[in-house]
């Protein structure tokens, strides 16, 4: 961690001490993940610094695009300011990036803020049986890569009024056929996904290529499996009287049947993806979130060269 700069929650939350975030107790739990934990304690600590991070980022980026656009004499371009969001699957990605998102667009509104995930790129499940990858869903393999470079490069360009990207339903556990998300030239556009930090292969473009701000959230291997078995539980009860969502047999059959398939689920597919791919692109975030218990962020780690 050489490269960073390490603060705990109250030096960070000291670096912007007179700005205060209204949010409410409701609009946290409209954001939440099932499963992750969040207050407004967090927000006054950890996402009051981070917020105005980012605008200063984006500010500095924007201003540099005019100055550029300027020198060559040509019209500028609004390229969007790109924050991806990657880190383990249970550890609260999507929570981060749902309020950052309502930040963003609450505190700043003079800016377009849209919000996406990686997931819409995974190929649909008929193309992973085909391919016997199904039992690697999630890992590097079982994403379209050139079609997600290709999406991303499209809108980083800022040319395009509307680049459209396939949508996944969690429910289905698939992609939804004929269903199809727009982003809209954005001023910022906050990607997460568990592969979004992926390291290249040779000669290889991915998506970290194309980001301003990266942000990496970090915790324990135990903790994060934790925190998998305790959504899976959640997730059993909620869907036992849908007939419609992926896990509806699973939730109707014996409870010790299905939290077995969920740890080995954890072991022989999350945890290897975690070790082989995730856990190694830490460190080419900009900014590493580390959390404990409860959900509790208790480290920043700012690069700073």
């Amino acid at each position: 961690m050489q490269n960073y700069t390490e603060f705990n929650r109250q030096e960070w939350a000291k670096l912007t001490p007179h700005v205060k975030l209204q949010v409410t107790d409701e609009e946290l739990a409209q954001v939440k993940s099932l499963g992750d934990e969040l207050d407004v304690k967090d927000v006054d600590e950890i996402y009051e610094t981070l917020l105005n991070y980012i605008h200063l980022a984006y500010s500095f980026k924007k201003e540099a695009s005019e100055k550029r656009a300027r020198f060559l004499h040509i019209d500028p371009i609004v390229h969007p300011y790109i924050i991806g969001i990657s880190g383990s699957v249970a550890v609260g990605k999507s929570t981060t990036a749902r309020l950052l998102q309502l930040l963003l667009t609450r505190y700043f509104p003079d800016l377009q803020t849209q919000m996406m995930t990686t997931d819409g790129f995974i190929y649909p499940n008929s193309i992973l049986e085909q391919r016997g990858l199904m039992p690697r869903k999630g890992f590097p393999e079982s994403y379209n890569m050139q079609m997600l470079s290709d999406f991303l490069r499209d809108v980083a360009s800022g040319k395009k009024a509307d680049v459209v990207y396939p949508l996944y339903s969690q429910e289905l556990s698939d992609i939804v056929p004929g269903k199809y998300g727009h982003i809209e030239q954005p001023d910022i556009l906050i990607i997460e996904g568990i592969n979004t930090l992926q390291l290249p292969e040779s000669g290889q473009v991915v998506t970290s290529d194309f980001f301003d701000f990266s942000i990496y959230i970090d915790a324990d291997e135990d903790l994060i499996e934790e925190w998998y078995m305790q959504r899976f539980k959640k997730i059993m009860k909620l869907k036992k009287n849908d007939p419609n969502n992926f896990y509806y047999k699973l939730a109707n059959g014996p409870l010790d049947v299905a939290e077995r398939l969920a740890e080995e689920t954890w072991q022989m597919v999350d945890l290897v993806n975690l070790r082989q791919y995730i856990a190694p692109t830490k460190q080419r975030a900009n900014l590493i979130l580390h959390k404990v218990e409860g959900h509790l962020i208790d480290k920043i780690y700012l690069r700073c060269y």
